[in-house]
C-alpha cells in the first residue's frame, strides 16, 4: 500500500480511505470484524503496527531530506525550478508536494536546517510502532 507514497500530496480524505483499508486488513489478520467493537488502537498495540498515515509521513519527509542533501545541479534538484505555463482550473487549487511538506514540517516541529544531519533527521521522523 505504501508503494510511490513518498511522492504524494495526499488529502486527508485520501488519507482517511487508507486508515480504512489499513484498519480492515489488520483486523482481518486478527480473525475480528467491527462487529466484535474492539478499538483501533487495541488492534495496532496487538499487532505492533503505527498508523499507515504515519508512515506515509515519515517516507515523505525521509525522502524530502534526501532530495534537500543532493546538489542543487542534480535532476532531482532542478523540477523544484520549474514553471509551468498557463492558468489553474477553477476552484481550490491542488494541494502541492512542497505545501503538504511545509505542513508536515510544522506538525512535527521541524525546520530545514534539521536534514543536513543525517542520523538526527531520521530520528526526529521515525514513527514508533
Amino acid at each position: 500500500m505504501l508503494y510511490g507514497t513518498d511522492c504524494w500530496a495526499i488529502k486527508k480524505t485520501q488519507a482517511r480511505k487508507m486508515d480504512v483499508a489499513e484498519m480492515r486488513m489488520l483486523r482481518w489478520m486478527c480473525g475480528h470484524t467491527r462487529k466484535d467493537r474492539i478499538r483501533n488502537e487495541v488492534v495496532r498495540k496487538r499487532l505492533g503496527v503505527t498508523c499507515i498515515s504515519d508512515k506515509i509521513r515519515e517516507g515523505r519527509l525521509r525522502w524530502f531530506g534526501h532530495v534537500k542533501r543532493r546538489q542543487s545541479t542534480d535532476p532531482v534538484r532542478t523540477v523544484e525550478t520549474l514553471v509551468v505555463e498557463g492558468k489553474r482550473s477553477r476552484g481550490r487549487p491542488k494541494l502541492t508536494w512542497d505545501e503538504r511538506i511545509r505542513l508536515d514540517l510544522l506538525d512535527l516541529h521541524l525546520s530545514e536546517d534539521m536534514i543536513n544531519d543525517r542520523i538526527s533527521w531520521r530520528r526526529r521522523i521515525t514513527v514508533l510502532g
